[in-house]
């Protein structure tokens, strides 16, 4: 093998083409934004999630591809596993998704593990988060150091609105079970006082625990209270669905109202015919901006649970990101609420582009998003819901309550 011996103008270009291929190099890696997404994709509402990481994905690639955000940076998505119920997973997968330069997070999902990942990650690291479905009223007031936001409403109004729905619907008298963690306590306790102080009867309330292979003993003693339905707040894929299923083993119930972490396909695939005329709620709305997410949304189900509120919650990390000129954690956690309320120009799905150019050029936006996004002064969303029923098959929306 000869070897060539490069001089004079060889060996100048050689220099030249190298400081150009290093100086491309570093502008790449500068212009790639690291964000979390962390929700459960194992767990009892794993047949949710791949719809919400879809959301939140379409909203980054949305913002990245305008070529507006922070004059050409683009956002790349780190996912991690919540699991909804174990804390000390999520907190894992959240400080490696932090450690790997995550600058924000869209989730976590469920109650409990949004609040340890809040405690644990965010708060020692200054890291900004976006749960789009964490509803637990002690989140509220969790101390999170301003870190902590939600695209779904609390359940201290979810709690209210399901109980109204029962009672409109005729219902006198109900016996409750709830997943045992805040989320199921935190619904349980809202329903049970909304309920009877709208005229009804709470005739027994029993916690149930995810991933047991037989909940009759459960079922038993809220069947021997009676009741006109069952009230099941908890997971679709877990308990939750367990618990129906013996309560119509048994022939102790036959209908049932149930929460938003109960409202999706899988179960009523799973259980079939007999779930027919079974209701509930979950935060959503039919606005125009809900309308234009599913012009948007391509293979993602826009009806499906917390999509839209998933979506919100990746566009307002991108939007604050744009409002403060940095993709630093701070000047994103202090224009989270700017972009989200007025004033400013109305955004919705599908507009990321305008925002980003509006905030560009000085001005302010005011994102309505798919789900009409307000943020209270702790962060939470205000949001409306949707009343749904099981018919023929699937879950069809009777109307939106505020």
């Amino acid at each position: 093998m000869k070897l060539k011996f490069l001089g004079g103008k060889n060996m100048k270009k050689l220099f030249i083409s190298a400081l150009v291929g290093m100086s491309f190099f570093s502008t790449a890696a500068l212009a790639e934004v690291k964000v979390g997404i962390i929700l459960g994709f194992t767990g009892p509402i794993e047949t949710l999630t791949p719809a919400m990481r879809d959301s939140a994905k379409l909203a980054f690639a949305e913002a990245s591809n305008s070529g507006a955000l922070l004059g050409g940076e683009t956002i790349t998505p780190l996912i991690g596993d919540s699991t909804c119920v174990d804390s000390d997973a999520a907190v894992a997968a959240a400080e490696l998704i932090v450690n790997d330069g995550a600058v924000a997070i869209m989730g976590a999902d469920c109650s409990g593990v949004t609040g340890a990942i809040t405690t644990n990650v965010a708060v020692p690291n200054g890291i900004p988060m976006i749960s789009p479905s964490a509803t637990s009223p002690g989140l509220t007031t969790i101390a999170d150091d301003g870190l902590f936001f939600r695209t779904a409403p609390s359940d201290a109004k979810g709690g209210q609105i399901l109980a109204q729905v029962a009672l409109d619907r005729g219902l006198a008298s109900v016996a409750i079970t709830y997943t045992n963690n805040d989320y199921g306590k935190g619904l349980a306790d809202v329903f049970e006082k909304s309920f009877t102080s709208g005229g009804g009867t709470v005739t027994a309330v029993a916690s149930h625990e995810d991933g047991k292979a037989d909940y009759s003993s459960e079922v038993g003693v809220l069947g021997s209270a009676g009741g006109d339905a069952l009230v099941v707040i908890g997971y679709l894929d877990q308990g939750g669905k367990g618990m129906i299923e013996a309560a119509l083993d048994s022939g102790s119930f036959d209908l049932f109202v149930m929460s938003d972490g109960m409202i999706g396909q899988s179960i009523v695939d799973a259980i079939g015919s007999d779930l027919n005329g079974s209701f509930g709620t979950l935060p959503g709305t039919v606005s125009d901006g809900a309308k234009k997410f599913a012009s948007i949304a391509g293979d993602i189900d826009p009806s499906a649970p917390y999509a839209g509120e998933s979506y919100d919650a990746a566009a307002l990390i991108a939007l604050a990101m744009q409002a403060g000129g940095s993709a630093d954690k701070l000047s994103i956690v202090s224009n989270i609420k700017k972009v989200a309320n007025a004033p400013g120009t109305k955004i919705f799905p599908g507009e990321l582009a305008k925002g980003l150019e509006v905030l560009a050029n000085g001005g302010d936006v005011d994102y309505q998003g798919a789900t009409d996004v307000e943020l209270s002064t702790f962060g939470d969303a205000a949001g409306s819901f949707k009343e749904m029923e099981v018919t023929g098959g699937k879950f069809d929306l009777v109307k939106v309550r505020q």
